[in-house]
């Protein structure tokens, strides 16, 4: 299941990239990107953190840019942009994944698609933003050991 998920993040990447870059329609880019998928879970996943990442551009940027001293959200490498954007999400919006497991699947892509530099970046943006959001009490994960003390809301 790791390998399919995998994918399907690779995939999402993908089609946030082709979006930031073109602006083309959503359903257009998700339908040839997300083509490879097998259908069931991983298709499911992969369209689900898409549109959520997509409906919910302002308020992930938002909370990014936050983050992101003496730098505008449209001045970040755009393949970190995406990866950014689609770790918040992830984070926000699938409460299956463990916070800890978004992050590192990122930080994976960061390696495999951006600068050598991107990987740190994109590490301490998510952690802080992570942190942020713990704190807010905005994290809703379900299930036995989603959520460990660290990202739990401080009382």
């Amino acid at each position: 299941m790791t390998s399919q998920r995998r994918l399907a993040r690779e995939r999402v990447l993908q089609a946030l990239y082709a979006y930031d870059i073109s602006r083309s329609a959503p359903d257009f880019l998700s339908n040839d990107i997300f083509k490879d998928l097998e259908e069931g879970a991983s298709m499911e996943f992969a369209r689900k953190l898409f549109r959520d990442t997509l409906e919910n551009l302002g308020s992930l940027d938002a909370i990014l840019q936050g983050h992101l001293e003496h730098w505008d959200m449209n001045r970040v490498n755009p393949i970190d942009r995406s990866l950014l954007r689609m770790g918040v999400a992830e984070i926000l919006y699938s409460e299956e994944i463990p916070t800890k497991v978004t992050i590192n699947e990122i930080i994976e892509l960061a390696k495999r698609y951006s600068t050598e530099e991107s990987p740190k970046f994109v590490n301490g943006i998510l952690d802080a933003s992570l942190k942020e959001l713990a704190n807010d009490g905005k994290i809703q994960k379900t299930g036995r050991g989603l959520i460990n003390t660290s990202t739990k809301k401080k009382q």
